[in-house]
C-alpha cells in the first residue's frame, strides 16, 4: 500500500559527511570512458597485464576443491596461507615478519581508512609529502587532521625536514617507490635517514608501496619496514601486480596496532572476501609473480619511454617533468602562470585527459602541475595526446 502525501525527508548529514568530496580523478574518469578520449588520467593498470586465464583456473580449482570453505565467512585478519606467504616474502635476514603482523584489507584504500580511524583524532598532526597521494589525503581528511606538508625535491621527501614538523604528530605517510603522483623514488640513504628520524621522534611511519615491484630494471630498493619493523607500517597491494578488480591489499604492522585495526575492520566489513583471498593465494603460491611481473615491467618501461620521447619533442622548454625508474606516472611542472585545471577543460575539448596537480597538495597548492599516466595508452596514442597537450601549453606562453 502506497502512502499518500508523505512528508519529504530533510536529510541531516553529519558534519563528517558534509565535508566529503568526490575524487577529482574519479570524476575525470567519467569523461574518459568515451572511446575517442586519449586518457592519461587514471592510475589504472594496463588490462593487457591481467592474468585472466591463470585466475580463471585458480577460481575453478578453489571452488571445486574447497568451495564450501571459500564461500563461507572468513576470519577478520585474513586467509592464513596468504598471510604466511606475505610474511615470508617481506622477511629478511635482519627482520622476520610474522603472519600475525599481517591484516588483509579490501584494497589499500580500506587500509588507509582503517589506519586513519585508529590513529587520527580531530586536529591531530599528520605529515605528508608535497605533493602526496590523493587517495590518502581523502581517507585522512574524513577524520579532520592538521596536515603538515614535508618539503620534497626532485629526489623525493627530504628527511631532514621531518624533525622540525614531527613533534607530537600521529604519523608520517610516504610512498618511497615511484611515488603517486610524481614517479619519484627515495634513495637508500634517504630511506635510512627517514627511518632513523621517525624512530628518534617516536613517529609512526606509513610506507605505502603499491608500485615497488614495478622497477623497470628489476632492482627493487630495500623496504623501510625491514629497517625498523616496530616503527614502520607497511602497505601492499595485489592491484598493480595481478588486477585491481579483486580489491585485495594488506597492512603489515606491530601486533598491537594490527589488533586495533582488526577491531576497526570488524565494524567496517567483518572480513575481506574469503574466495578472493583463496584464489589469489592459489594464483601466486607457486612463484607465478616471478614470471609475471617482468612482463609488466617491460610493457610499462616501453610506454614510459614513448611518453618521455613525446614530451621532449612536443612540450615547450619552459616545462619540466620527472623521469621515473618504475611505476606508472610522470609529473609535469608548467610555467607558474598556467593553471592546469583550466588546461584540462581545453584538453578534454580535444579529447585528451589528465589529472591536474592541485588535488595532490595538502597545503600550498601548485596549480601549474599535472600528472600523466602512460600505462594504458599505446605509443602512437601517447604521441598524439602529448602533441595536443604541447600545442595547448604553447598557446599560453
Amino acid at each position: 500500500m502506497k502512502m499518500e502525501n508523505p512528508t519529504p525527508i530533510q536529510w541531516q548529514f553529519s558534519e563528517r559527511a558534509q565535508q566529503l568530496q568526490s575524487s577529482v580523478i574519479r570524476e575525470i574518469l567519467k569523461v574518459t570512458v568515451r572511446p575517442e578520449v586519449i586518457s592519461f588520467a587514471g592510475g589504472l593498470p594496463s588490462p593487457a597485464t591481467f592474468p585472466v586465464e591463470r585466475m580463471r583456473a585458480a577460481h575453478d580449482k578453489v571452488l571445486s576443491e574447497q568451495g564450501k570453505v571459500a564461500l563461507q565467512y572468513g576470519t577478520t585478519d585474513g586467509y592464513l596461507p596468504l598471510r604466511e606467504w606475505i610474511a615470508a616474502s617481506l622477511s629478511t635476514g635482519g627482520a622476520r615478519i610474522s603472519p600475525d603482523q599481517v591484516l588483509m584489507v579490501s584494497g589499500s584504500q580500506q587500509g588507509l581508512d582503517l589506519l586513519a580511524k585508529v590513529l587520527i583524532d580531530e586536529g591531530s598532526k599528520v605529515l605528508v609529502e608535497t605533493p602526496s597521494y590523493l587517495g590518502a589525503l581523502q581517507a585522512f581528511s574524513v577524520y579532520r587532521p592538521q596536515f603538515l606538508s614535508v618539503p620534497t625535491d626532485d629526489h623525493g621527501l627530504l628527511p631532514e625536514e621531518v624533525a622540525p614538523l614531527g613533534k607530537g604528530a600521529r604519523l608520517l605517510y610516504a610512498l618511497p617507490n615511484f611515488q603517486n603522483p610524481t614517479g619519484r623514488t627515495l634513495s637508500v640513504e634517504r630511506r635510512a635517514a627517514l627511518v632513523e628520524t621517525c624512530a628518534r621522534l617516536g613517529l609512526p611511519l606509513i610506507e605505502d608501496d603499491p608500485y615497488g615491484a614495478l622497477s623497470y630494471r628489476g632492482e627493487p630498493l630495500p623496504k623501510m619496514l625491514t629497517m625498523n619493523p616496530e616503527g614502520v607500517i607497511y602497505m601492499g597491494s595485489f592491484s598493480k601486480v595481478l588486477t585491481p578488480g579483486i580489491r585485495l591489499g594488506y597492512v603489515v604492522a606491530p601486533v598491537p596496532l594490527i589488533r586495533k585495526l582488526e577491531q576497526a575492520k570488524q565494524a567496517a566489513d567483518l572480513h575481506t572476501s574469503q574466495l578472493t583471498q583463496m584464489v589469489v593465494y592459489e594464483t601466486i603460491k607457486d612463484g607465478f609473480l616471478d614470471e609475471h611481473i617482468p612482463t609488466i615491467r617491460k610493457l610499462y618501461a616501453d610506454q614510459c619511454e614513448a611518453m618521455l620521447a613525446a614530451l621532449q619533442e612536443y612540450f615547450p622548454s619552459s616545462a619540466s617533468w620527472t623521469r621515473p625508474e618504475g611505476g606508472m606516472f610522470i609529473w609535469i611542472t608548467l610555467p607558474r602562470h598556467i593553471d592546469s585545471m583550466q588546461l584540462l577543460d581545453e584538453a578534454i575539448a580535444q579529447n585528451v585527459a589528465f589529472v591536474p596537480g592541485a588535488p595532490f597538495y595538502a597545503n600550498e597548492i601548485e596549480k601549474n602541475t599535472l600528472r600523466l599516466s602512460f600505462v594504458t595508452v599505446p605509443p602512437e596514442k601517447i604521441r598524439e595526446g602529448v602533441q595536443k597537450l604541447g600545442a595547448l601549453i604553447a598557446k599560453k606562453l
